[in-house]
């Protein structure tokens, strides 16, 4: 099953609309291997949201 993510955002970040949690392209997401600099396009199909588990289709660009 492939997750379409939300549109881009001019900085790149998004938020989820669950918990509130922020996806920062220019900090990654350390914790689950993805480095700094990484856009939210090319998070890997099966990222979550790290606070709640959410799936990208839960989060708004910012």
């Amino acid at each position: 099953m492939t997750t379409s993510l939300p549109q881009h955002s001019a900085s790149g970040v998004h938020a989820c609309l669950l918990c509130d949690w922020h996806y920062d392209p220019a900090l990654g997401d350390s914790e689950r291997g993805i480095a700094p600099g990484t856009p939210w396009e090319s998070l890997p199909a099966d990222w979550t949201c790290p606070e709640c588990g959410a799936d990208p289709s839960a989060f708004d660009a910012i």
